[in-house]
Parts: structure tokens; sequence; C-alpha cells
């Protein structure tokens, strides 16, 4: 089990890369982690939900993405409260302070589906959440040392020198342990260093002396890593600009930002520049398209949308002949109201939309979680990916739907000039044809490469990384 010293370290990198470098070793392996907390989620492909994160972990591992791959998945929504995911499924919704009562029942839960991996696989690698010294929520934990513990799996723990300070938080972890929780780190790796590594090897030993805890790896920064899809949103505030092509395209940043990875794919086209827009600053002038990405808050993103005054930003924009096209809570926000009377994604209400799409959004009955597949109902550009969504969205606009789904199906809306559009399915753009309709409607061409393939060839260059890096035969051995 991989653990870390804090969030955005580079555990689930981490962990995709031993994967992917095991695999390559001939051994059966398949990712883990018992709680994850994300609002970036996977279908399986019998319409269970996960973290993206495990679903590239799959990847890596040459298999299919399953629900016992993340038993447990929390989706924060606004006030402090998130929608719990247990095996796929929603089973409800909780507060932070309410949900540390859900986690003894979920425990079994959790251990049922690590049972099952263990009885498919050689070789098991484990992800913890956050970070490994959170000792005010170990009463009941499921996502690190209690999980460890119950099912009785050696930890690595895993330091951030990027950030600074790594001596503290690796020796600041021992610290703070509960001396029987401390027991089942068996060694520590640390992440991101640049340079020369020879000028930390007095920092390795240091940490090794007041520990007691083996070095097992220094892990210099890795390039590849950002051609693989974020885990968290943390990383967001890394990330400015991607390529640097005529047509720019503009994603405002909102609070309750999810499935980001939408947008992955765009970075490959030599002829688009995506510029993530943050907070306190405006939608460019210069913008072809304005792409509002998904989200889990759609009504109280609406209202951040509001108070960053990218309201009067995106009419400016339509009327200088812009585009603007909206995925999930994006299209959703697009529409003239959202109505969620049972709080679904947080308080009880509506609001007015941006008034774009002569259509309106009901949040109300079951959560549609399923694979998808069709081609665009007007460029027949084809596609796969995945919706997952509350709410139903109909009106006029509906009447021009976006895409064709191969069961007959219609999904999205277009505006009657063609240049507002919205549409449910995410992973739509990892196609190079979709992405080449988008550009062409834009006045570019597309590069025609292949995501997936790029994809591959990340996941091979960590592993590969990793192998210079870590004694895999020793992590092996600590394995059991």
């Amino acid at each position: 089990m991989l653990q870390g010293t804090g969030s955005d370290v580079g555990k689930s990198l981490i962990v995709a890369g031993l994967c992917r470098a095991f695999h390559k070793r001939g051994l059966a392996v398949r990712p883990f982690k018992p709680q994850n907390m994300s609002n970036n989620a996977a279908v399986t492909e019998d319409g269970g939900e996960i973290g993206r994160a495990q679903a590239m972990q799959a990847r890596a591992c040459g298999v299919a993405p399953s629900i016992d791959m993340n038993p447990v998945l929390l989706k924060p929504h606004g006030g402090g409260g998130a929608q719990v995911v247990a095996r796929g499924q929603v089973v409800g919704q909780a507060s932070a302070r309410d949900y540390q009562d859900w986690k003894p029942k979920l425990l079994a839960t959790v251990l049922e589906s690590f049972a099952r991996l263990c009885g498919e696989a050689d070789l098991v690698i484990v992800e913890g959440a956050g970070s490994a010294s959170e000792i005010n929520l170990r009463k009941n934990d499921i996502a690190n040392m209690g999980f460890a513990r119950a099912a009785d799996v050696p930890v690595v723990l895993l330091g951030d020198i990027d950030r600074g300070g790594v001596i503290a938080q690796i020796v600041g972890t021992k610290l703070v342990l509960d001396p029987a929780d401390a027991a089942m780190i068996k060694g520590f790796l640390v992440n991101k260093f640049r340079g020369d590594p020879s000028l930390f090897a007095e920092g390795m030993r240091l940490i090794e002396s007041h520990t007691d805890w083996p070095g097992l790896g220094l892990i210099p920064f890795c390039p590849a890593a950002a051609r693989l899809p974020a885990e968290d949103s943390l990383a967001l505030a890394h990330r400015r600009e991607a390529g640097a092509g005529e047509i720019t395209i503009a994603v405002p940043v909102l609070p309750g930002i999810a499935n980001f990875d939408d947008l992955d794919p765009l970075a490959l086209e030599s002829a688009a520049r995506l510029v993530m827009v943050k907070s306190g600053e405006t939608l460019p002038v210069e913008a072809a398209l304005v792409l509002l990405p998904g989200s889990k808050t759609t009504i109280a993103d609406l209202a951040a949308f509001r108070r960053e005054g990218w309201d009067i930003d995106l009419l400016a924009h339509v009327r200088r002949g812009g585009h603007v096209l909206g995925l999930c809570g994006g299209y959703q926000m697009l529409g003239r109201i959202c109505r969620d009377p049972q709080g679904l994604e947080g308080p009880s209400g509506e609001a007015p939309g941006l008034g774009l799409l002569d259509v309106e959004t009901d949040f109300s009955g079951e959560k549609l979680v399923r694979p998808v597949r069709g081609a665009g109902a007007q460029d027949g550009a084809p596609f796969s990916g995945y919706e997952i969504h509350l709410g139903r969205t109909f009106g006029p606009d509906c009447a021009r739907p976006l895409l064709a789904f191969d069961d007959g199906r219609m999904d999205g809306a277009t505006s009657a000039d063609g240049r507002v559009s919205g549409c449910y399915v995410h992973g739509l753009f990892a196609e190079p044809s979709q992405r080449a309709a988008l550009l062409a409607r834009l006045g570019a061409s597309g590069s025609g490469r292949s995501y997936d393939d790029s994809l591959e060839q990340a996941l091979d260059a960590v592993a590969a990384h990793l192998e210079a890096s870590i004694d895999l035969d020793r992590l092996l051995t600590l394995a059991q």
C-alpha cells in the first residue's frame, strides 16, 4: 500500500507507474483504493462509478476497470457534504461529520472488494487517500492505516520534495502515528526530486535515522507524468495554458469542476491553445470557444460564474461571434433554468441559467451512469464515452441534438445559429474525429493524434522512470 504525507504528492501516478512496471514483468496486477474523494469519476462496463485514477491504473494493468478497484467513492457537493457511492452505486448523501458513522459499515464492503481482487491477481497495489498522518480522522478509518491494519497490508510512505519540507513531512508522520500504525510502514519514497540526487543523500540518511524506516528510492521529477490525467483538483492550481495554437479555447475553472480530464485530449492539438481561466481573471477576448466543463454542483457553480462576472464576459463573447460548448454540468448551466427541489447536488432550490440554450434542467430521479457510443448528429464523427449525471434536460433546442447514440437515443442541444451547444457525454474528445469536428467548426484542422496511444506511451515512460529509481524486487519482497 502506498500512502502519502499529503494530498497531491503523486500517489495516483506512482501506483499507475508501478502497476504498468509489474504488468510488463508478466504479473497479474490490480489497483485498489479503499476510499476515494473526487469529482473525477469513470464508468465501468456494468454501469458502476469509480474514481478516474483507478480507471487509469486499470489501464496500466492491461485490464478493464471494475467497481472493486474503488469500492467507496465520495463526491463532494455544496454545504460540506458528499454523495456516497459504494461498489459503483449511489447509496446516499452524508455530511463530513455524519460520514464518520458510516465508515464501520463500509469497511466490510472495502474488505470484500479487496479480497475479490486478491483472488484474481498476483499483486494488488493499494493507494491511500490524503495524508497518513491525519490522526484526527484515525477512528474508524478505512482509507489509510485503518484499512492497512484490517487487511494486514504493508505500507510504503511517499513524500513530495517539490513542495519543500520533505524531511519534516516524513519524520513528522512517524512522530504522530500510533506505534502500531507506524509499524505497518516498511519504508519510504521521496518523489519529484530535481537536480543532482547526490545532494540529497544526506537527507535520505537523516530521514532513515529519525524514523528507522529504510529509504526505498529517490524519484526524480518525471516529465511524462504531465501527459497523464490528474487525480486531484489541486493540480488545476498549477495549470494555466496548454498548447500554442491559433485557436484559443477558454475554460472557466469553477469550484465544483468535475471530470476535468475531458480537456486533456485537446492538448494534443497543435492548432489549439487551451487556457484555464482562474478566479479573478476575465474570459480572454481572443477565445474562439468558451468550454464549460462538468460540475458536481451546477447551481452553486452558476452563482460562482456570476460572481466572477463571467456571465457578462460570455455574453460579450457570443455577441462577437464566438462559440460556446457545455459538457454535462456546463451544458445544464447554458439553459434557461436549473431546478433541484430535493437538494440532490446541495441545498434545494432553483436558479436561472445563462440563457444561451432554450432548454431547462430538472434534478430528479436516479443517477444515470453508463458507457455510450455513437456519432455526431450533424457531422457523423464517431465517439465513445460515458454519461454520469442526475439532471434531465429538455426544451426546444434539444430538437437539434449534438450527438446520436448507437441505441437510437439523441443527446444534447444546439442553438438556432449553431454557435452554442451542449451534451452530457464525458470523454468525448478522446476520439480524434470529435476533436477534428470541433476544430473544423472553429476554422482549423485536427491532428488525428490518438489520445489512447498518448496515454499508453506515457504509462510506459513512467514505468521505465520508476524502474530506474526504485528497487522493484525489494518492493515485491515487502509485498509479502
